[in-house]
């Protein structure tokens, strides 16, 4: 299958023969091979946090360094009880740290896996709700007011389709919907003829096949340039300076005690 870049500028039944489908929606055993081929239509982190890294990361700040510092040079002086006193603190302050995170984390989790939400397919030529997650390229999903699309689409039917794309386009108002062709230069927000994953309709009702999900979709895109760590900021860059500053004379003046 092509990668169907731009759509909005083929016909719906060209389409559908590329994406080996019809008006008719996938069988249940296709989809499921799809499902393999594709992954499921999801734009989070298919990963999980990695908990040794998160309790690591508890002990990563200068303060803590210093006070593992002054553990060890404490045990060099023979100052075993000092030392086991601030071990002792460093060990309360990380895991309780951690306890917090990783707490929080998974609550989120288990919220998330108990909002499921639905889409209306064609599969085995009879309609069928299914979880968002299950959809796949090819899959042809009926529409109608208060649902979300569950992926990037190109409409096949539509009557009287408003869509509400303020999320993706900062459109205020809900746009009209209509199947067509369109030229290739067409920009984002004037694809009439698509439906994009996140967006709502508002009114009226559709039939569209699914061309990207997941990651491969407009939104999936943007979540992935989101993702990427943001410039450090001038306060952030102060903060690390700050710390490790503080981290230095505190050694300098621990080794001029010692000398």
């Amino acid at each position: 299958m092509s990668d169907n870049q731009n759509f909005w500028n083929t016909q719906a039944a060209v389409l559908l023969r590329e994406l080996k489908t019809s008006t008719e929606g996938l069988s249940s055993a296709e989809a499921q091979k799809r499902l393999a081929v594709y992954g499921a239509n999801t734009i989070k982190n298919e990963h999980s946090t990695n908990t040794l890294s998160l309790l690591l990361s508890q002990f990563k700040s200068p303060i803590i360094l210093i006070l593992l510092a002054a553990t060890g040079i404490s045990v060099y002086m023979g100052n075993t009880v000092d030392a086991s006193i601030i071990l002792v603190i460093v060990l309360i302050s990380g895991l309780l740290g951690f306890w917090q995170e990783f707490s929080a984390g998974t609550a989120m989790a288990k919220l998330l896996e108990l909002v499921q939400i639905k889409a209306t397919v064609l599969r085995d030529s009879k309609e069928e709700e299914i979880s968002v997650e299950a959809i796949v390229p090819g899959d042809i999903i009926m529409l109608k007011a208060g649902d979300m699309v569950p992926g990037d689409c190109l409409i096949c039917e539509s009557v009287s389709m408003f869509v509400d794309e303020a999320a993706l386009t900062g459109e205020s108002y809900p746009v009209p919907k209509e199947p067509g062709i369109l030229p290739v230069e067409t920009v984002l927000s004037k694809r009439s003829n698509c439906l994009w994953m996140g967006t709502h309709v508002i009114s009226g009702q559709g039939k569209a096949v699914v061309i990207q999900t997941g990651k491969k979709t407009q939104f999936g895109g943007i979540s992935e340039q989101v993702k990427l760590r943001p410039p450090e900021t001038e306060f952030e860059r102060g903060i690390r300076q700050f710390g490790h500053f503080l981290m230095l004379i505190t050694l300098l003046l621990v080794f001029s005690f010692l000398l």
